[in-house]
């Protein structure tokens, strides 16, 4: 049985995603690195995403780029919006976003989580 691909997406520089990078590294698993800021954000993938994870947890709202907006750009979020504010500006979408070809999904990086999720996928 062939490994399912993982895509791991997000910014080059940001801390968190060199985090990941680095785990998934030391654990043995193959991924392909996306880089949002230099591909942009694709507005299927990015609608998929916010449908399967919610755009609660996709939009970034600790991040500087959208504490930066103008109070009128935060106020009646909801999907449509999100997406369309994550979709101007890339680094507004929550990194890393490890998304593997057989559905798995997960935004953000804790180390159990990727653990216990990718259990078995260096093997």
């Amino acid at each position: 049985m062939t490994e399912a691909a993982i895509a791991l997406w997000g910014i080059k520089n940001c801390d968190t995603m060199k985090k990941a990078r680095l785990w998934l590294d030391e654990n043995g698993v193959a991924y392909t690195f996306r880089d949002y800021k230099q591909e942009g954000a694709d507005p299927k993938r990015l609608a998929h995403w916010v449908e399967r994870l919610g755009w609660e947890v996709v939009l970034n709202r600790a991040g500087t780029t959208f504490r930066a907006l103008p109070d009128d750009e935060k106020q009646g979020l909801d999907a449509v919006k999100a997406i369309k504010l994550m979709l101007a500006q890339p680094s507004m979408i929550k990194r890393p976003v490890l998304e593997r070809d057989d559905g798995l999904l997960l935004a953000g990086f804790k180390p159990e989580t990727y653990a216990k999720a990718l259990s078995g996928a260096a093997d």
